[in-house]
């Protein structure tokens, strides 16, 4: 299957400090990825990379077989800040991206508004966050892209608004079969809407994969205290805690456990997340790990 997006090698360089380096990663056409990592990690400079708004400093980056800027067109993008016009209507939004795209759909876009309930007379100076948000969505969806390009698009959003938006999203998806790639501090989110999940941390991509291949194949162990390196070698340890008699443990394996001394428990997205994030973090090679499905 042809990729929605492919980098190898991807880097992004500001003077001497790289925001992003040896950045491969693979999104399928028609899958929901979620963008995570920590403030700094270079979600943002990857999304602008994504979109032409950034050129590499090193590796190579295609969007649906083209270069960013060829592939533009069938790009959608919703920035952080959701921008709007305050003092253009809703009305006037709607028929800017008529001009400015040449796949506007404006039928589609005047539907959504009618299912959202957005009076196309409305400032959207006047509209509430959650009402901004869906102009954003609305014109992005309208451009008919094959990719659609969100960094953090719910962040400012109050949780009725953040489900809403995102239901909406997920039926645009079910219906128009586009590919997303949405950038997320929110686990929950992430873990509720997208089938594959890019970590990064320090600008390292430090997992990548599909969500249910990536949960499958880690578990939490819990047994009798052992030292970390008499686990077999298939079972390669991602986090350990250990207290005098008892051992805590995160492993990566694609075997089962056999060993009848451990208790053996799924973890979640947000476990994951999160140790990878540590061992990122506490790490100098910070090695990526690959899992796909």
């Amino acid at each position: 299957m042809t990729g929605a997006m492919e980098t190898e090698s991807l880097g992004r360089r500001y003077g001497k400090q790289w925001a992003l380096l040896d950045c491969s990663v693979s999104i399928p056409s028609g899958s929901v990825v979620g963008l995570v990592g920590p403030n700094g990690a270079g979600k943002t400079t990857l999304l602008y990379l994504v979109v032409g708004l950034l050129k590499p400093s090193s590796g190579t980056i295609l969007v649906m077989g083209d270069p960013p800027a060829l592939a533009l067109p069938r790009i959608g993008f919703l920035a952080q800040d959701l921008p709007v016009y305050p003092r253009l209507t809703v009305e006037q939004h709607l028929r800017m991206g008529g001009w400015l795209n040449p796949r506007w759909d404006p039928d589609l876009a005047l539907g959504r508004l009618e299912e959202v309930g957005l009076d196309p007379r409305q400032r959207a100076g006047t509209l509430s966050g959650g009402q901004r948000a869906q102009i954003s969505l609305t014109m992005a969806l309208a451009k008919r892209p094959d990719l659609l390009v969100l960094d953090e698009p719910v962040a400012s959003l109050d949780p009725l608004a953040r489900r809403e938006f995102l239901q909406t999203l997920m039926e645009v998806v079910a219906a128009q079969g586009v590919t997303v790639l949405l950038s997320s501090h929110l686990i929950g989110d992430i873990e509720r809407v997208c089938d594959h999940l890019i970590l990064l941390v320090s600008g390292r991509v430090a997992l990548s994969g599909e969500v249910e291949g990536l949960l499958s194949s880690h578990r939490h162990l819990t047994g009798p205290r052992r030292d970390d390196g008499r686990l077999p070698a298939t079972q390669k340890i991602i986090e350990s805690s250990h207290v005098d008699r008892q051992s805590t443990l995160l492993v990566h394996t694609e075997e089962p456990i056999l060993d009848p001394a451990w208790t053996v428990t799924p973890v979640t997205l947000d476990d994951l997340v999160l140790a990878y994030m540590r061992q990122a973090r506490d790490t100098s090679a910070r090695p990526a790990l690959e899992v796909s499905r």
